[in-house]
């Protein structure tokens, strides 16, 4: 049938689009990761000029001037020490905000994650699954070919057994298991849906 060929095609383009995702996931977690260590040595020197500036330190070896004042980047050489400490504080606050900003996306890019390997297993075990459906339907086939002939030669006869009779043991616990772990997997990407849709409550 047309569908059984179109199916493979649809799975290995869907297959691709899940890459092509998990690629730019990826890279933007890198980014993170990045933007995260700068983050650090910014706060770091600022938090280090705030405790120089409470200190009192004078004019040394560590870069102050001769008012006992550290040098800041992006200070007026004229601000005062309260005006300084307040533009420090300012600072600090931005990149507080900035890299919990960032360890949101963070987390929802992980469970971007996760969503697409669950998405993956469903598409495998789905396949899985109509592979057996497949099997099954062509057993439907046969078993009404086999039960024309048995009428036609043995009139009266008992009508064929059913398709999944046909079936070994092993294929049919194989099938039962394909379908749980479908289900498995179908229940924990709702689970998922949930966790995104409570953040997105949480943060309105």
């Amino acid at each position: 049938a047309t569908w059984t060929r179109l199916l493979p095609r649809q799975a290995r383009e869907a297959q691709m689009q899940r890459f092509c995702k998990a690629q730019a996931i990826q890279r933007r977690l890198e980014e993170i990761e990045v933007t995260f260590g700068e983050l650090e040595k910014q706060g770091i020197k600022l938090e280090k000029l705030l405790r120089d500036e409470s200190g009192g330190d004078h004019a040394g070896p560590g870069g102050t001037g001769g008012t006992g004042r550290p040098a800041a980047a992006h200070a007026a050489p004229t601000a005062s020490p309260a005006e300084l400490r307040t533009q420090w504080m300012n600072q600090l606050l931005y990149l507080v905000q900035k890299k919990n900003s960032l360890v949101c996306e963070e987390s929802d890019l992980m469970i971007a994650v996760q969503e697409l390997k669950l998405e993956e297993q469903q598409s495998r075990l789905d396949q899985q699954l109509r592979r057996f459906m497949s099997k099954e339907g062509k057993g439907h086939g046969a078993g009404r070919g086999n039960r024309e002939r048995t009428r036609h030669l043995c009139p009266g006869s008992s009508p064929a057994a059913p398709t999944d009779a046909r079936k070994t043991p092993a294929e049919r616990a194989a099938e039962q298991e394909t379908l749980a772990r479908l289900l498995e997997v179908v229940n924990q990407r709702n689970a998922l849906i949930h966790v995104q849709e409570e953040r997105r409550l949480s943060e309105l």
